[in-house]
């Protein structure tokens, strides 16, 4: 399955409307069978809005896909998803183990 972005929450100044930090948070999942793997990130991107600038978009006017591209602007989008795939991957088959022999 593709990684799913989402924006959980938003701090914004209430004067204006401006958002200054957006909460994020990117699930990649996948079933094999009946098993299902899954692996998410979780962050944050801070802004600094600027009310008189001519692509101020006021709180009321946004749409999730909007933040998401302000997100992606200030993220390694292929990065996080490609360590997410890998994380499902290392699921399905996994390289490393832990325990004691007894």
């Amino acid at each position: 399955m593709a990684a799913v972005w989402q924006i959980k929450t938003m701090d914004r100044d209430l004067s204006d409307g401006g958002v200054t930090v957006a909460h994020w948070r990117v699930t990649d999942t996948e079933m094999s069978g009946d098993d299902t793997y899954a692996a998410s990130s979780y962050g944050t991107c801070s802004f600094t809005p600027d009310p008189s600038a001519s692509d101020f978009v006021p709180y009321a006017d946004l749409t999730e896909s909007t933040v998401l591209g302000w997100v992606f602007s200030e993220v390694n989008k292929s990065g996080i998803e490609a360590s997410l795939t890998a994380q499902v991957a290392e699921q399905k088959n996994p390289t490393q183990g832990e325990g004691v022999p007894w």
